[in-house]
């Protein structure tokens, strides 16, 4: 098995050391140290931070065209840098441009350094991690990739993957890029409805999964998911399923043994010329609808920033071990754990445990035995093992951690000291990630900057390169005084940034750029500080930040509705002292409905429809709702109530039925006490 503990090695060692024919040049990368891209200053003539950041803005053509040409490996140069209308969400990057993703990620290092681990696959049980070189990563990638091809997986196309962290599901990315297919990784904690939605919304034909997948000592049936929503989904006719467990699994006449398979491809899989335009991926995030969007991503401007991003924000040098914690299924797993460090040449680390198993330790200990150098993790994270104590941190060396990253959603100042004086020893900066699906890549953060700039705890701080940050007032127009907060928007284009919704583009618009005509909208609010600093406060559409997953409110009503007691329901985010924000539903019975166990039984649903992460964290059974008299439901005045601050209401003429507040607000302190 491919997947099983020494097996990746075993496969790759009977195999030749053939490389790709495909690489026509070949280019010396530069190892210089430096928070400023030391580069810059030979080919954009400046010499320090300040200087790079007001020339990315000023001449942002000039600047990502230099970078660009000097970071990706072109088969075709790029004619045009930059073509983009803000007001119709049309943004393209690099055009007439031509190369191929996973030779950038693979082939030229390859080729330069064979025996360089690429991936480390931190397994569920401490000290069987795996560890796979540049060499048969590429190999790996090279048979899955004829696989695919043999299946008739084609340009355009797009393959479903519902995989954990491990290199064959990386491999399974790469080899799309290779072939020309864009993929889709579901996370592979979502249910089989809501994988069956995002299958069926990008139309895949071809869909990679295991037989089971191991966390936390604990073990899922992830190939029994799969069945149950690729029943209802018509565009599916195969599955290639990769054992991870010796437990077998019933094989139906779609499904193929992948590694059985790879087995007898060749080791060399010739690459698609690849438009800097064209798809690269497909991620399905949560918005303030109920249907989940498939946010494009291309291929040159993703790569490039995933590139750019991953270096100078956590100053990522060679010979460095980079470990992002988060799951392949999520943006970050994508930017952090396969595109960014693969492209620089780097090893990237592939987490597949929990940060509590066996112990509170695990982080630190694996810090310790793969001597790690820049740890990138959750916020929900490190408030949970905050809670554990000083000792599971201090047990072991981690002497090797220069950096140290937050991302999903703002950190907390306790959190941050403690991962700051604790985890880093008071001598790892601290970068608190600001940037989305949506953005492709980091957006704000305190480093790249001047050398000892100042880092504030809870504080995104710094635009990168190329990001112009605007904060919009209520009336939609720029915010021009310092020291002042309003609705977060991008008044520039990056190479980064996702290109539509799949299946429509008239949402795209509408969600980010039709609210403030011009500027893309992050659905974000933010304060910029009198030095220029920006910090994060939290979201300002109906999407709930829960342990830095995003999930629709309405997504959540949807699913509750469906339970046969309930007659409606509104959903709205919490304070939750480990998942930053939690669930809080409120829920309108059905008449002569009983709601013994329906707490359970709402929980039950939202987990099996969506998933676990998905279920509220308090429900409240109310007789109404608070509504207009227009039936509006007043959201707002729900909030006031579950943030404790019902002493302002704000404006409830339009209320319909002021009774029904009362009753709520006295509810609340019945259910979650004074």
């Amino acid at each position: 098995m491919w997947l099983s503990h020494g097996c990746v090695k075993a496969a790759a060692s009977c195999v030749g050391r053939r490389l790709s024919r495909a690489v026509a040049g070949r280019r010396k990368k530069s190892h210089a140290a430096s928070a400023f891209m030391p580069e810059a200053a030979g080919f954009l003539g400046v010499r320090d931070h300040g200087g790079l950041q007001e020339f990315s803005i000023s001449q942002t053509e000039s600047f990502w065209a230099a970078v660009a040409r000097r970071r990706l490996e072109w088969i075709t140069p790029f004619s045009d840098v930059l073509d983009y209308d803000m007001e119709r969400g049309k943004v393209r990057w690099f055009q007439g441009g031509q190369l191929n993703v996973s030779v950038n990620c693979l082939d030229r290092h390859a080729h330069s350094n064979p025996d360089k681990v690429a991936l480390i696959w931190e397994r569920d049980e401490p000290g069987s991690e795996v560890k796979v070189t540049y060499r048969e990563l590429l190999e790996m990638t090279c048979r899955a990739g004829n696989l695919l091809r043999r299946r008739s997986v084609k340009k355009g196309d797009c393959v479903t993957i519902y995989m954990p962290p491990c290199p064959l599901a990386v491999a399974s990315m790469l080899a799309c890029a290779r072939v020309g297919a864009a993929h889709n990784v579901v996370f592979a904690g979502f249910s089989a409805e809501a994988l069956a939605e995002r299958i069926r919304d990008a139309r895949s034909s071809t869909v990679i999964t295991v037989n089971e997948s191991v966390r936390g000592g604990k073990v899922t049936p992830l190939k029994s998911t799969v069945d149950a929503a690729v029943r209802n989904c018509p565009t599916v006719r195969q599955v290639f399923v990769v054992m991870r467990t010796d437990a077998p699994v019933a094989m139906t006449p779609k499904d193929v043994a992948m590694e059985e398979e790879m087995m007898s491809e060749d080791t060399v899989c010739e690459p698609v010329t690849m438009d800097s335009e064209d798809v690269l991926f497909l991620l399905y995030t949560s918005g303030s609808t109920g249907k989940p969007k498939g946010l494009v991503h291309t291929q040159a401007g993703y790569l490039l920033y995933t590139s750019l991003t991953h270096k100078y924000v956590f100053d990522y040098n060679d010979g460095d071990v980079f470990g992002c914690v988060a799951d392949i299924g999520w943006i970050t797993g994508h930017s952090y754990a396969v595109y960014g460090p693969l492209a620089n040449g780097g090893t990237s680390v592939l987490f597949e445990s929990t940060p509590v198993y066996p112990d509170p330790g695990r982080y630190w200990e694996m810090v310790e035995r793969l001597k790690i150098n820049q740890f990138y993790g959750a916020p929900t994270a490190i408030r949970l093992l905050l809670k554990y104590g000083d000792e599971w941190v201090r047990k072991y060396d981690r002497s090797s951690l220069k950096t140290l990253g937050s991302v999903g959603e703002p950190i907390n100042t306790e959190a941050w000291e403690w991962y700051h004086t604790v985890v880093g020893e008071g001598r790892c900066p601290v970068v608190d990630t600001w940037w989305q699906t949506e953005t492709g890549g980091i957006c704000i953060a305190p480093r790249p900057s001047e050398p000892n700039a100042e880092i504030i705890p809870g504080m995104a701080m710094r635009p990168f390169f190329g990001i112009k940050p605007t904060l919009m007032d209520a009336e939609g127009k720029p915010v021009t005084s310092d020291d002042a907060s309003g609705a977060l928007c991008l008044a520039k284009p990056w190479p980064g940034m996702a290109r539509s919704i799949h299946n429509d583009h008239q949402r795209f618009i509408d969600t980010y750029f039709k609210t403030y005509p011009g500027y893309f909208f992050t659905g974000d609010g933010a304060h910029c500080s009198k030095e220029g600093y920006y910090q994060i406060t939290g979201r300002l559409d109906d999407v709930i930040n829960v342990s830095g997953h995003r999930i629709g409110t309405a997504e959540i009503e949807d699913v509750v509705n469906q339970c046969s007691a309930v007659a409606e329901s509104a959903v709205i985010g919490c304070s939750h002292p480990i998942k930053g924000q939690g669930v809080y539903a409120f829920v309108v019975l059905k008449q002569d409905a009983q709601n013994d166990d329906l707490t359970s039984q709402i929980n039950n649903t939202v987990s099996s429809k969506i998933a676990k992460y998905a279920c509220p964290d308090h429900i409240q059974f109310v007789q109404r709702l608070p509504k207009t008299r227009s039936g509006k439901i007043m959201r707002r005045v729900l909030r006031k109530v579950v943030e404790r601050d019902v002493g302002d209401l704000g404006d409830l003429s339009t209320l319909d039925d002021p009774a029904a507040v009362q009753e709520i607000i006295q509810g609340h302190r019945d259910l979650c006490g004074n």
